[in-house]
């Protein structure tokens, strides 16, 4: 969506803190922005509007879809003078809007900024109310300013979030530990950067594992989007062999690393044939979700149910469904 969109919900008294929010948020990503690798996809009627998407999924064959925004609301709405609050809810109404074309198939995900946490709860109790079906909060907090997740200040919002059942999503994007990598990216989109950004993923899953926000809430749900799957099989590996037979203490959680990722969090790939077939297992296949990325340029779209027969050949029925439907069927409660 455009940020103009929002701006519109708001009362004309946020309007300059609203422009002066947008204008700093610009000035930090119009580089990145400026090299990205945009494609075709990227500017069909889909990308701006539900009732376009809807005929897009059509096309490709998809029943439902899990969606975010491109533009993360907790990345310069908290940067507001007044108004974040009400900023806030015009963003997430503007997302409503979108998805009013049909709420049963576009499920989009809810921004949860996180500066003061009484009204990040109300927010996440605002969206359940009306009966909202996704979160989204940041990756990483500390490029906001606030402490990692294990931080005591959450727990009142972990606990508002167990009780909606709604799972939270972490959509990867920038990261701010790679600025000065992409200045030496030899290559001129960062292909060098996109996998890392990623892979770094395995810091915000040790952060929830580690940390014990698990362990003190076991029934939330987490949802990574676009890390892939192949080097997570290592990385469970690598963190239950510290724990387990290193020795390194973990004095927050009481159960393997592995268990508490296997319980309650999931991942998205797009295209990962080997891992798909040689990993799910120990990966965990009821923890893997395939996603087409439409419209951004990996898109497997308009020939994704092709991609899937590709990708899963010879996979029994049964794990299929649960990585295409099933799975994302469970948590999002479709």
């Amino acid at each position: 969506m455009h940020p103009g969109q929002v701006k519109e919900r708001l009362a004309a008294r946020y309007h300059d803190a609203y422009d002066a929010a947008i204008a700093e948020h610009e000035r930090r990503t119009g580089a990145a922005r400026a090299q990205s690798n945009l494609g075709e996809h990227w500017f069909r009627d889909g990308h701006w509007e539900g009732a376009a998407h809807l005929a897009d999924m059509d096309l490709d064959g998809l029943s439902a879809e899990v969606v975010y925004c491109e533009v993360s609301a907790f990345r310069y709405l908290y940067r507001m003078s007044d108004g974040a609050v009400d900023a806030t809810r015009a963003f997430n109404d503007t997302l409503a809007d979108y998805a009013a074309a049909d709420p049963s198939r576009l499920i989009v995900s809810y921004q949860i900024p996180l500066h003061d946490i009484d009204d990040a709860i109300a927010e996440v109790q605002r969206i359940a109310a009306f009966g909202g079906r996704s979160l989204q909060i940041p990756v990483f907090p500390v490029e906001l300013g606030l402490p990692d997740y294990h931080d005591e200040r959450y727990t009142p919002l972990w606990s508002a979030v167990q009780e909606t059942g709604l799972p939270l999503c972490f959509h990867i994007g920038l990261n701010a530990a790679f600025d000065d990598l992409a200045t030496r990216d030899p290559t001129p989109q960062r292909a060098l950067c996109v996998p890392l950004i990623a892979m770094s993923s395995g810091e915000a899953m040790g952060i929830w594992i580690l940390g014990g926000v698990l362990e003190r809430f076991p029934a939330l749900r987490l949802v990574f989007v676009e890390p892939g799957l192949g080097w997570v099989a290592w990385w469970l590996d690598a963190i239950d062999d510290l724990v387990l037979r290193q020795g390194y203490d973990a004095p927050a959680i009481r159960e393997r690393p592995s268990d508490y990722f296997r319980r309650q969090m999931h991942l998205t790939f797009m295209e990962e044939p080997r891992s798909v077939q040689q990993l799910r297992d120990h990966i965990g296949v009821d923890n893997i979700l395939w996603a087409s990325d439409y419209p951004h340029p990996p898109t497997t779209w308009p020939n994704s149910l092709a991609s899937l027969d590709r990708q899963l050949a010879g996979i029994p029925e049964a794990d299929r469904r649960k990585i295409v439907c099933d799975n994302a069927a469970r948590v999002w409660g479709l």
